[in-house]
């Protein structure tokens, strides 16, 4: 049975599985809550559209302040790889080529999943101090650039004699200790969700040793290349046939508290409004990781001379970031002030709703920026709307009005936020 048949069986398992793994789920439920809240229904937001323009005048400012010339990359991983206006890509370069290594393409595959799966928040008390810059880096950036000189340290290796890359045995041997260590963590110096973060690479360790004929023989991420493009020269590859194959690859790394029948749905969660059909019914979707993983994959594959299309298929991330950018500048408001000094659970349907919110109002603010920037959608897909963008312009709001923390405080594992 094939998915499509799957998706138009909502009652068997398997089939709402697939509905939850597919983005025009996760938009027409996030529109669906939206519409709701703008209808007066929700019982924790209210929906200012007046403020949308002004939101998106000053995503369009931040864009130009940060890329005069609109030359902007996708938002991706390999953003944090330059932070502080270092290019340590070309580091990794360097590295590839010293140690004569042949296999540049897959090792990028292999350091953009590892860095992405452990891009949750980091939370406000750490920090990661580089010996060869003397730059200290927090959030994103600080797990960026962390990530990097642990992969190129070989941290995740399981040969010594190829430390850069990513292996099934490597990561099956990861301690939370190893990885504390490498990300500078004492009790001084706390990263959230340590142990969940090394449980996670653990887990993604044994999904690999055990789909050889995705990620090969040796379990590693940059198997995927071979796997999608299956060794055509002039491949194309569809956003979201990537991101189906993280989804359905990678379904098992996830914590358990989330399923359908024992089937790992990963990012879902619970929302007593989101309607839907037969077993996928109440479960409101985002797989806001294995989307910012497929993100951070553009590149990689592009470098390996693979056109990666379709691009707007995926959606916006419901991070802090984003959902923040939303609440800091008045386009959503709490019914209850109170909710934003509690601290709330990842599962919590204030938070799902929160969420879906974002995505919903995302591509409503996408096409706003472009009128802004006077460019077209062609010119500036979702994915460089964010870098611009969004993400930014929702950091300089916090860095502005708290100092650079989130509006809402969430108890994170290390998995999702």
């Amino acid at each position: 049975m094939s998915a499509i048949e799957f998706i138009a069986e909502a009652d068997h398992p398997t089939g709402a599985v697939a509905l939850l793994r597919s983005t025009t789920t996760i938009r027409a439920r996030a529109q669906r809550l939206l519409a709701r809240a703008r209808r007066g229904e929700s019982l924790y937001f209210s929906v200012r559209d007046d403020a949308l323009p002004g939101t998106a005048a000053l995503v369009a400012e931040v864009t130009t302040s940060r890329y005069a010339d609109l030359k902007i990359p996708y938002h991706s991983r390999w953003r944090h790889f330059e932070a502080g206006g270092v290019n340590r890509t070309a580091w990794l370069d360097q590295a590839l080529g010293s140690a004569g290594h042949t296999d540049g393409a897959r090792a990028r595959i292999d350091l953009a999943m590892v860095s992405v799966l452990l891009d949750a928040g980091a939370g406000p008390d750490w920090q990661f101090r580089e010996a060869a810059t003397a730059q200290s880096f927090t959030r994103s950036e600080g797990l960026g650039v962390a990530s990097l000189h642990a992969f190129m340290a070989g941290l995740f290796s399981s040969d010594a004699s190829h430390p850069l890359q990513v292996d099934a045995r490597g990561l099956q041997h990861l301690s939370a200790e190893r990885l504390a260590a490498a990300f500078q963590v004492q009790a001084s110096n706390p990263l959230v969700g340590l142990e969940g973060r090394a449980a996670l690479l653990r887990r993604l360790g044994d999904e690999l040793a055990g789909q050889a004929l995705i990620f090969g023989p040796h379990g590693r991420p940059g198997g995927l290349l071979d796997a999608l493009t299956q060794g055509s020269a002039a491949a194309q590859v569809q956003a979201h046939d990537l991101l189906s194959v993280l989804l359905s690859s990678l379904a098992p790394i996830w914590p358990a508290q989330n399923a359908i029948e024992n089937i790992a749905l990963g990012d879902c969660w619970r929302h007593s409004a989101v309607g839907g059909e037969g077993l996928s019914e109440g479960w409101m979707p985002f797989h806001k990781l294995s989307q910012w993983l497929t993100y951070s994959l553009l590149e990689p594959f592009e470098w390996a001379g693979v056109a990666v299309t379709g691009l707007d298929a995926l959606t916006g991330l419901p991070e802090y970031r984003n959902g923040g950018l939303l609440l800091d500048s008045g386009v959503l408001r709490l019914k209850d002030a109170a909710l934003a000094s509690q601290t709330h659970q990842v599962g919590d349907e204030f938070i799902v709703e929160w969420r879906a919110l974002t995505v919903a109002l995302l591509d409503e603010l996408a096409p706003l920026v472009r009128a802004e920037l006077g460019v077209s959608e062609a010119q500036l897909p979702l994915a460089r709307v964010l870098e611009g963008g969004t993400w930014a312009a929702g950091r300089v709001l916090a860095q502005r009005l708290r100092g650079g923390t989130p509006p809402l405080q969430i108890e994170s594992d290390g998995t999702v936020f």
